[in-house]
Formats: structure tokens, sequence, C-alpha cells
């Protein structure tokens, strides 16, 4: 089932791990083949965690069997493996906002279901984000197993532009294993394709000191093919421009909007003044003059048209955080296993065995 190398682990020699409980959240979407091998990694690097752990699928919408693996491989494992079942595909934003939303831990991990992440470096992530008080710990995937032209070049500069427009430099945006303070990343709502800035977005709320990045093991594609394409990239850029806006203007949008109006409205006020002139002075006709019309249009945009769009984009966000409403809808599941639902190092209700088999413990 396992084909990938154990790793020894990352952690100093006599780290004690501090207090909490983890959270790890996997968005999936047509990887029904990697469910399971995916579940046998995690519980091979969890398998000597001491503190409390769970694991939240998050199916968006797959047309493939990968909802029926989970709920298979839930019962089998036991409580601490929830599944959250979308009824479409909502894309990999929403879904990861429905997995943190329904993650309980202080502390979450997010990672893809195509097996490129290593859950090995979880643990690692996790005492680090701990220990130097830090609210993100984001992984570098800085050998990745992926074409050059189509990929990493692309990713590179994409990475350098978002870093340059967000002022949060890190050196890959694109990788989904992260480490979230827990209640940091409930600060925020993700919409879009914004699963890629959460850096700069957490920024909002915390600082970019509190962030950090760490050198993760990035694997080839085993089962399954990649969900990106040329249209992700065009819906990015588009996300990528309102950041700009909103990060820096989130709070006095009317200075650049305004200002914008201003301009428009001084050049299409210019134009009427001097047609004005002309009527008024050599006495001739202005009614037929496109002029005209090209005056009274730049007025009418500075003052409504491109103030608009920002407008209706901030009046969305406010009514989706205030109002609670969600970016997507999951089907309820009914509840497995016995237990609070968390794997606990001392009375796990699922253990696992060196392989990341699941065996039952037994209560005497």
């Amino acid at each position: 089932m396992n084909v990938l190398p154990i790793p020894a682990s990352g952690l100093p020699e006599g780290a004690v791990m501090p207090e909490h409980k983890l959270s790890i959240v996997i968005p999936m979407y047509n990887e029904a083949d990697n469910v399971e091998p995916l579940l046998v990694r995690i519980h091979q690097a969890m398998e000597n965690y001491s503190q409390p752990w769970e694991v939240v699928l998050v199916d968006d919408g797959s047309t493939d069997a990968t909802p029926a693996e989970i709920r298979r491989l839930a019962a089998q494992y036991g409580p601490h493996v929830h599944g959250v079942e979308l009824v479409r595909n909502y894309k990999q934003t929403a879904a990861m906002q429905a997995g943190l939303d329904a993650a309980r831990g202080d502390v979450i991990a997010t990672l893809d279901g195509d097996l490129q992440n290593d859950p090995f470096d979880i643990p690692r992530m996790v005492y680090r984000l701990l220990t130097e008080d830090l609210d993100l710990v984001a992984g570098w995937r800085k050998d990745r197993k992926e074409g050059f032209w189509l990929r990493r070049l692309p990713s590179r500069i994409a990475n350098r532009l978002i870093a340059r427009v967000t002022g949060v430099k890190l050196k890959d945006y694109g990788c989904s294993l992260k480490v979230f303070r827990g209640s940091v990343i409930r600060s925020v709502r993700l919409y879009g394709e914004m699963h890629r800035f959460i850096p700069a977005w957490l920024a909002t709320v915390t600082t970019p000191r509190r962030i950090a990045e760490e050198v993760v093991t990035h694997h080839a594609r085993i089962h399954g093919q990649s969900k990106y394409g040329i249209s992700r990239t065009f819906r990015v850029v588009l996300d990528l421009v309102f950041m700009f806006f909103f990060l820096r203007y989130r709070t006095r949008p009317g200075h650049f909007f305004g200002g914008i109006g201003i301009v428009l409205g001084v050049l299409g006020s210019l134009i009427l003044a001097y047609l004005f002139a002309i009527k008024v002075f050599l006495g001739q006709d202005i009614g037929t003059r496109p002029m005209l019309i090209t005056g009274f249009f730049l007025v009418i945009a500075g003052l409504q048209a491109v103030t608009s769009g920002v407008l209706a984009e901030m009046l969305s966000r406010v009514y989706l955080e205030a109002n609670g409403a969600l970016a997507y809808v999951a089907r309820p599941q009914p509840p497995h296993g016995e237990g609070d639902g968390w794997h606990w190092p001392s009375r796990a209700t699922t253990a696992t065995t060196a392989r990341g088999k699941p065996s039952r413990s037994r209560s005497k």
C-alpha cells in the first residue's frame, strides 16, 4: 500500500511537544486511489505523536469513489477520522474552509490529498509553531517533483509577484502543507482562489513576523491526475488583483478609488468646460460633437462605475461574515465509532500498527 520511505523524526533530540490538540484538514477531489494510502501515511507519521489529533477529510463534490472511500475508512479507523461531503464541486478554497470549520483543534494542519505533501513533516512544523510562538508555518517545496516549464517556472514567477504585491515574503505560496494556530486561521474567511494567499490573508489579523517558512518533502504524484490547469491561472490573477486592493485599501477604499474617480471626473469636467467655452464665446454648435458624450461619460464613470464593483465586492464579504453565510453546502454525515473523536496517545480507540493499518485496542 505505501511505497514512500519512512523518514526519521525531524524533532530535536529530547524535544517535548507542548500540549495542544491537532486537526489535520485535507480537501480532496477525485482522489479515490489516494484516500487509503494517505491515511496509512498519516498514521505512520503520527504513530508516536504525544498529543491528541484528528483527521478531517473533505470531499469536494468528487465524481469518482472518493466519498465512498472516505466513509468506509472513517468507519474503519474510528471517530478520530471525520468526513465532510460537499454537495457539489466548490473548488479547493471552499473545501478548505469547510475543513477548517469542521476542525476542532487549537492547531490546524492542511495538506493536499494527492500524497505529494508528506505528513511526516507535520510534527516538526507543529513543534516550530508552538515553541517559536508563530501563527503560521508554511511549507516550502524546495525540491519540487514536477516539470520545470509548466509548473515550477510559472510557480516561481507567481510566488515573486504575490510576495511583491502582498508584502509577505515567502518562497512558496502554492504549497498546501501549512500549520496554523487555530485561533488565527478561524479569524479569517476564505473565498475564490484565496487558499494560495492565506499567508497574506493572515497578515491582516497578525503580523508577518509571526509567519515562517519550513522546507518540506515533496513527492511525485503516484495516483490520479493534477487538478491544476491554465484556467486556474486566470482566476488566481483576478484574485491577486483584488488582494492588492483589499490589503492596501480595505479600511479606506475611497482613498484609492475616490482618487480614480476624481481624475476621471476632472478630465470629463475639463472637456465639458472646453465645449462650454466654445459654445459661449465662439457660438459654435456642440450638440453633435462626440466630445460632449465623452465628457459626460468620464464624469459619470468617475462618480459611479469604478467604485461600484469594489463596493459590491466588499458588501458581499460583509454579508457572508456578518450573517454567517457559507461558501459551500455539505451533506450531514452519520456518527461512527465511540469516544470523543480524538486519537489519544494513551487511550486511543483506534490504534495503528507499524504499517499504519488500523487495529482496535482491547479494553479489559
